[in-house]
Parts: C-alpha cells; structure tokens; sequence
C-alpha cells in the first residue's frame, strides 16, 4: 500500500484511515466487503498503476463506479477497489453536441452539466447510477425509446487495460474493443472517460402517475405503452403504494402501477401522449408535468441501502393472464416492499443491428423485473422462494438477460445475456485485451483459448 501512495495522484484508503468505512460502502444493504485498500485514482495513469499493483500482488481487482452492482461486484475482501468517483471531468461540445465524461460521474451529475445547454444522453432512471457501469451493460432509462440505448450514444472511450495500456477506441481504432465495450460490461479494461452523443433535451412533460393496479389495467398499460410515439417512454412499476404524503391515505398499502414517464418532444404532443394513461383511470396521486429533464433524477439519500433480491427477464407480451400473475403474487407477499417492474422496449432500441454492439437484444418488446425487499437472513430464503417463483410464472420460454439486472446467478445466467456468435465475438476479445482475466470480478466472459494478435498502433494518451 505504501508504494502505491508513493505513485499515485489520487488517494489510496486502507482499513486504518477514517474515510474506510463511508468509502468501502456499496448500494446494497446486503453487501459487507472489507478490501485491503481503496485506490481513488486522479487520471487514466494512476488507474495504470492501480492494475498493475493488484496483478503484480496477485489481488483481487474490483472496479467502482456507482457501486450499484446487484451482485455485489463493486467491491471484495482482501483485494483491491478500484474507485473512479473522483474521475469527474466533464467536456462539453454544444455545438458539436458532444461530451467526453468522466466514468465516475453520476447519471444525475451528468445529467445536469450538459441539461444546462439543453441537451441530454440517456441514461437510466436513478441518479447517483454512475456512468461507468451503466454504461458499459447497454443503459435502459428515460430516452431509451426515442434515443436508444446509452451505449448508441457512445461515440468513442479511454480505457486502460490490463496490461496497462491507455487506449483511444471508437468505430475505427481498436473497433473490436469499441464493439465489446457497448453492453459487454466491465471484462475489457477500465474505462475512464466516455465520449458521448448529445441530443436536443431541454423540457419534457414527465414525472410520476399512480393508477390503481388491477389484471383488466395492467395490460391496457403496456398496450398504450407500446402504440405511443417514440418519444414516450414509461417505466410502470406494480407495487404497493408508498405511504407518501402525496399519496392517498386509505391507498397506502394497496396494489397500484406506479409509472415514471418522460416524452421527450414538444409539451403539446406530449400531454396528448399521456392522456390514454390518465384516461384509464382515476389518479391516485398525478405528479406529471412540464419539467427540466434533470428534475427526473432528484437527489437521493446515500443512507438508503436497501436489502433486496430481484430477478430479470424479457417477455413478448403482458396478457389478462400475465397480469392475473402479477397481482396474486404482489398480494399473497408481505415483504415491505415488492414490486414487478415493466418497461417497453422498442422504437430507437429496436432498429440498431442485434450485432451492433454486444448488447443483442435489440428485438425484445417488454423488460421486467421483479423484486423483493428482506429484513436480515432469517427473511432472505424465503423472499428469495417468492422472488424465482415469480419469475417462473412470467417466464414465456424466453432466458435472454440484460447484463446489467443479472444479479449473483451463476455463470450459465451470464451465458443467457449474450446470445448466438455475441458470446464467442466477446471471448475472443476478452482474449485480445485481458487473456489473464484480470477483470473477472464481474459478470464474467473468459477468455478464449487461443488468443488473436491485435494491433495496438492506436494507442493514445488522451
């Protein structure tokens, strides 16, 4: 550890410092790792000597951005975390509509940089998510219909390897890595900074409707969910309604679709786009209105560290059937909270080629996930029960994966998130860019046996 405080710009934390304890936490509740040292790098260097300290020590390596792996990836025992938090910078191009972005920045942060020049990437729908993670597993949020995928948006990335090389990768330099980087996850090297597309987002009509929750209604959701304009996207959540103030008494606890909305268009289009939702039935609560994007993204309490277990899948459709499913297995749980999340797909997502880029799903129509929170261990195995058979019964024989949901489910759950010729494509860079598998505290891809000889003219020290 002494050494690499010698080298390094940035900040190297141990297990006797007085940060330790505030820095080693992740998002979850559940998630208690103790590592032998956090290392805050300063620059693309620094993150260098940081691989090479943990490959030279035969340590574990986790990288951090967010700390919102539902796997626990963002931090281990004994090793070394990897912390971009304090990689921030954040370039702005309006004119070009372009930004280069540091990978530690929060979706909220960056949200609000370039939302000042009235422009936005989409990203997911929470804002202390960093980028790095988000980005790198594809990026399902608020523009995804009418802007794609996070990863559409990426125009060009710095990372470093693990053999400690700074790399400059887009569609014409090291475009096998660029190809793998979009939606491959975090098994090629430590991205640093981000260069993305921005699009003309200044005002949405956006925020939260409440609607009863019912099997005649849910499906009546998704089909409007589906035939709205592109610029329509919705996130509807089948929960029990919160005992927030805006929320009506006598329906706190009962079963509700909670939908975040965001149409990213003109405010006219946009009222009449929500209209059919409002129409279905009596609001409960109706917080959707004109706003400026970055108010989707409100501040969050760093304390919230929930304790939850979900799983994901895709599904063709959402019937009478299907919903029936929902609503009885939200009722018969008592979990204090538990929720089946759905998002509709398709428009911009649907027409980028399914080997574009690692993330292959392109032709899904419906995301789900379910969840559950627990109380300690005790309550765990049996929310854990609810939470697979939940899922079992909205299966419909599709075990497709978005990466970024996967939780701690095997390496066969892994296989499911990259389909066909996808798996072998990003093994074999794996072996090009990482053949020791350095970065394997993830949702990991090995490497192929054989790996290719590549040409690294290209590298740049941006």
């Amino acid at each position: 550890m002494k050494n690499l405080r010698n080298v390094l710009k940035g900040r190297v934390v141990g297990p006797d410092d007085q940060e330790y304890d505030r820095l080693r936490t992740v998002f979850l509740g559940d998630v208690d790792r103790r590592p032998a040292l956090i290392a805050r790098p300063a620059n693309a260097a620094d993150v260098a000597r940081v691989i090479a300290f943990a490959r030279e020590g035969g340590l574990p390596l986790a990288v951090r951005s967010g700390g919102h792996s539902s796997a626990g990836h963002s931090t281990t025992d004994g090793g070394v975390v990897l912390d971009v938090r304090d990689l921030k910078a954040l370039e702005i191009d309006a004119t070009a509509r372009t930004a280069w972005a540091g990978s530690g920045s929060s979706a909220g942060e960056y949200s609000a940089g370039v939302g000042a020049h009235g422009l936005a990437t989409g990203f997911g729908d929470t804002g202390s998510v960093g980028l790095g993670g988000l980005t790198l597993g594809g990026g399902v949020g608020y523009l995804t219909r009418k802007y794609g995928l996070t990863i559409d948006s990426v125009l060009a990335a710095e990372v470093v390897t693990a053999a400690g090389e700074i790399l400059h990768t887009d569609a014409t330099s090291h475009p096998d890595l660029f190809w793998a980087i979009r939606g491959g996850g975090g098994n090629f090297g430590v991205v640093t900074q981000f260069q993305y597309r921005l699009h003309p987002v200044d005002r949405v009509v956006g925020g939260m409707l409440l609607l009863p929750a019912s099997a005649d209604i849910i499906p009546k959701i998704i089909d409007l969910a589906e035939g709205a304009p592109e610029e329509l996207t919705i996130i509807a959540n089948v929960m029990p309604a919160p005992p927030l103030p805006f929320v009506p008494a006598a329906a706190h606890g009962r079963l509700v679709v909670m939908m975040l909305m965001c149409h990213a268009g003109d405010e006219t289009a946009g009222v009449a786009a929500i209209a059919p939702f409002r129409s279905l039935a009596t609001p409960l609560a109706d917080m959707v209105r004109p706003i400026a994007y970055p108010e989707l993204f409100p501040p969050e309490d760093p304390s919230y560290r929930p304790k939850a277990i979900g799983r994901s899948l895709f599904m063709e459709r959402v019937d009478r059937d299907a919903a029936e499913a929902i609503m009885e297995f939200l009722a018969k749980s008592d979990a204090s909270l538990r929720v089946a999340q759905l998002r509709v797909l398709g428009g911009a997502v649907s027409r980028v080629p399914a080997d574009a880029t690692a993330y292959a799903h392109r032709s899904r129509r419906i995301m789900v996930n379910v969840a559950s929170f627990y109380e300690g261990p005790a309550d765990r195995p049996g929310r854990e029960d609810w939470v697979l058979r939940f899922a079992a019964a909205l299966n419909q024989g599709d075990r497709s994966a978005y990466v970024n949901f996967v939780g701690d489910e095997g390496a066969a759950r892994v296989r499911d998130a990259y389909p066909g010729g996808t798996w072998n494509r990003l093994r074999a860079v794996k072996a090009r860019y990482d053949p020791a598998n350095v970065f394997r505290l993830n949702q990991n891809i090995a490497p192929a046996e054989r790996p290719m000889a590549r040409d690294a003219s290209s590298v740049l020290h941006r």
